[in-house]
């Protein structure tokens, strides 16, 4: 991962990185081999930029951390999860736009 603002959560790190943050996090579940994952990677290093220190974002490659991504019934990817609190608040499925992401956090944070 090249932006140095986007974490990289695996199976054994999800707990302490994701769960117990006491900021919002956006999870991007992806593959190496997922062509629209590989279009969604800029928008989520933007977002990631512009919320720096407000959210953490971050990756989960589901070959990698097949329970992760199993804990979250994630069936298609691209998939990204938006947590607050541990609890997931948003779901998105598929390639999602730069504005839908910010709304929804932006709608998180209050």
């Amino acid at each position: 991962m090249a932006n140095e603002h986007v974490h990289e959560f695996t199976d054994g790190n999800f707990q302490s990185e994701v769960l117990d943050s006491d900021i919002p996090v956006l999870v991007d579940f992806w593959a190496e081999w997922c062509q629209p994952c590989r279009l969604l990677a800029p928008t989520i290093d933007q977002v990631a930029d512009s919320f720096q220190g407000k959210v953490k974002v971050g990756k989960v490659n589901i070959d990698n951390n097949q329970q992760t991504s199993i804990d979250y019934k994630v069936s298609a990817i691209p998939t990204v999860l938006i947590f607050k609190g541990g609890e997931v608040q948003q779901k998105f499925v598929g390639m999602t736009s730069k504005g839908d992401l910010e709304s929804a956090l932006q709608k998180i944070m209050g």
